[in-house]
């Protein structure tokens, strides 16, 4: 079979490196596309020695990704028939208009509730032939035949069966083994459903630090450039091994979702402060069934740094989220072995699901 994977984000690499490991093993060939000034993602493919084929730069400016869409789409298109490619798979409107103008099908990858991505909605789930999502979306998805699985998107990497921790990473970050440390990532706000949301203020990043700093060393990563007067705690730690030093932080604080997620699947205890707080179904799933991760709006900051507190006085934290964690790993599925499956069978593997839902769970 030939498949296509396209990548938006950085996020999108971690998502899909495994899936793309084993389907090349099962002897499948696979194009990788990107956006070629995506460059953190770009180095994260080189890491995995992913070769992927460049398709034009990602814009912030709202009318600027429009025309770039088009381009996108007739990139896309161009790739397509000429490897006669089969399915594309991804986080992708590219995918899923493509689909629409070859013979390629396309399988779109979406953890994110409808609200609060309106332009994706509207321009991607309508084209895709097939959008898998979380099953904590049940229920908040116009497009009726959403195939529902039991995991997250984070589950797709850091499932135990994808991902061991390596603690060599703490030598790396200049730490001991028993040593307490915290990690704050801030968000830079710049994807078209970003627009009107906001994070942690300047003022409470100092605030999270001169507080945090007294229990243990502080790192902070962001997605962009870092506020100058933070760089002394800049995470020196190559990308590739951020999910090892998230796995034996003591907490993670910050306005990204996925991180915090990535936190809370891992068993490290997570707290998020941002307009989406209370938006996002997968985070408040792992809030409110599992207990892994708290949001907190912007306006709640009061309440998020009593939270912080109320954790540190913990004795057994890091043992308590282990056992919080092994309680929402028996429920969920791996979600990578899931995908491996439905694309290899595809779209056979859509009537199963839609005919025995369980089936998934071939897949722990």
């Amino acid at each position: 079979m030939r498949i296509l994977i396209d990548i938006g984000h950085p996020a999108h690499v971690h998502l899909l490196k495994n899936l793309y490991c084993i389907l090349k093993s099962n002897k499948h060939k696979i194009f990788v596309t990107i956006k070629s000034n995506l460059d953190s993602a770009k180095s994260l493919l080189n890491e995995y020695e992913i070769p992927y084929i460049p398709v034009g730069n990602k814009s912030d400016n709202l009318v600027s990704k429009a025309f770039m869409q088009i381009m996108y789409d007739l990139k896309i298109k161009s790739l397509v028939k000429k490897h006669k490619i089969q399915i594309g798979i991804g986080t992708s409107v590219n995918l899923a208009h493509a689909s629409k103008i070859s013979k390629m099908k396309s399988i779109v990858l979406d953890d994110d509730d409808d609200e609060v991505q309106p332009l994706f909605v509207k321009f991607a789930h309508p084209f895709c032939d097939a959008l898998l999502s979380p099953e904590s979306l049940k229920g908040k998805r116009k497009k009726r035949n959403t195939i529902y699985y039991a995991g997250f998107h984070e589950l797709a990497y850091l499932h135990p069966n994808r991902f061991t921790p390596d603690p060599c990473v703490l030598k790396e970050a200049g730490l001991n083994t028993d040593e307490k440390y915290f990690i704050l990532r801030f968000n830079s706000f710049k994807a078209h459903h970003d627009i009107g949301i906001q994070g942690i203020s300047v003022e409470n990043k100092r605030k999270l630090i001169n507080t945090l700093s007294k229990y243990g060393k502080v790192f902070i990563t962001t997605e962009r450039e870092i506020d100058p007067e933070f760089v002394q705690y800049k995470i020196k730690i190559p990308p590739h091994k951020i999910h090892s030093f998230i796995y034996y932080a003591t907490m993670l604080i910050g306005d990204s979702q996925t991180m915090t997620s990535e936190a809370a699947v891992l068993g490290t205890p997570s707290i998020r402060n941002n307009s989406f707080a209370g938006r996002i179904a997968y985070l408040e799933e792992e809030e409110h069934r599992y207990h892994l991760t708290y949001g907190f709006k912007p306006d709640e900051t009061e309440k998020m740094f009593s939270k912080i507190e109320e954790l540190l006085k913990m004795t057994n934290l890091k043992d308590e989220w282990q056992r919080r964690r092994q309680k929402m790993l028996a429920d969920k599925i791996d979600v990578t072995a899931f995908m491996v499956w439905f694309i290899e069978n595809f779209p056979d593997s859509q009537n199963t699901i839609n005919d025995n839902p369980d089936y998934q769970y071939n897949y722990k």
